[in-house]
């Protein structure tokens, strides 16, 4: 999957992971040590324990809308937003992704 910022004419990520399992979504990013950028959806909050690395992450609406954004989120955090908003996306710290940009994923 890719993520394009249509609002600022701008690829956000290349190579998204696709987490479509209870199990993918349940490990996430930990088994990774490096970012990587990560879709998958849920209406509960998320964590990052555990994890090595700080991400960001975008809740997105029906239409890829970001509807809320939490930048910088170290490990060893918890993240809950409206729960009428199922999308989400885990990205590389600076991802340049705000409140009311409009996004395009492809898979």
């Amino acid at each position: 999957m890719t993520v394009f910022n249509i609002t600022k004419n701008k690829m956000i990520a290349e190579n998204v992971i696709i987490a479509r399992t209870f199990k993918e979504k349940s490990e996430g990013l930990l088994k990774y040590e490096t970012p990587h950028a990560m879709y998958f959806e849920t209406r509960w909050g998320i964590h990052t324990c555990g994890m090595k690395f700080p991400i960001d992450v975008a809740v997105l609406n029906e239409n890829n809308m970001v509807k809320k954004i939490k930048k910088d989120m170290k490990p060893g955090k918890v993240f809950f937003w409206n729960p009428k908003y199922k999308k989400i996306l885990e990205l590389s710290v600076g991802s340049e992704v705000n409140i009311g940009n409009e996004l395009q994923l492809t898979e």
